[in-house]
């Protein structure tokens, strides 16, 4: 059977082509529309939900929090008494400490510390203190800066350690308990998302007050150590 019966075959071909070009310009047509649509719904979803200008995987936020594990060294600086700088035999110590900290805005923190500090005299007796504290401080981010990727990485955490310290000397034939006060500024470069690796450099201050004012004393001890932190 003939479909198509024409006495002209060029006007049967042109028909012809004119609607095969129909027939395959619509799938194209409808392809371009839904294409349409699909960026426009991701430019609403963008729009909806857009990415802070200064966002970084290494930003703080409430909650965060972080063990901090941190050994090194404490050098006995400065020693005060009634007359002035009283002189001392104690040799440079051996410190480790752990703290928690907690992050109550993107910058602030609040947490604990424990300290450990062991350090020989020049007649090879031992002095042992052990400080502990609430932790506080504050720390500056440089992520929002234009500097190189590596450099927005550093973190300079500003703290207060507030506590009381644990003393014992000579075998423990002779303790003393009193306050505790240690400022502390470190450097940190944030590894990667749950490590960061840094210094500290930070002051103890330990005052031995006794009944007779005369004998109280004010020991200072510069403390340097190399830590980590755990972020969770």
């Amino acid at each position: 059977m003939i479909f198509f019966t024409t006495k002209k075959p060029r006007a049967f071909f042109l028909i012809f082509c004119i609607l095969s070009m129909a027939v395959l310009r619509a799938p194209l047509t409808a392809q371009e529309e839904i294409q349409e649509d699909g960026e426009e719904q991701e430019a609403d979803a963008d729009s909806e939900y857009p990415i802070p200008v200064d966002w970084s995987p290494f930003r703080y936020g409430p909650g965060d929090q972080a063990f901090m594990p941190a050994l090194g060294i404490t050098v006995p600086a400065l020693f005060i008494g009634e007359s002035g700088t009283l002189a001392h035999n104690i040799n440079v110590g051996v410190t480790l400490s752990l703290a928690y900290t907690r992050f109550l805005t993107p910058h602030v923190f609040i947490g604990g510390e424990i300290n450990g500090m062991a350090a020989s005299t020049k007649r090879s007796n031992l002095l042992y203190i052990v400080p502990f504290g609430v932790k506080a401080g504050y720390q500056f981010t440089l992520y929002q800066l234009p500097l190189p990727f590596w450099m927005r990485r550093i973190e300079i955490p500003l703290s207060l350690t507030i506590g009381g310290a644990a003393q014992s000397y000579l075998d423990n034939e002779e303790n003393y308990f009193g306050f505790f006060l240690k400022p502390e500024v470190s450097l940190f470069f944030r590894f990667n998302q749950d490590w960061s690796f840094g210094l500290n450099v930070n002051w103890w201050w330990i005052p031995q007050w006794t009944r007779d004012p005369s004998k109280d004393v004010y020991g200072n001890f510069l403390g340097i150590t190399l830590a980590a932190r755990y972020h969770f």
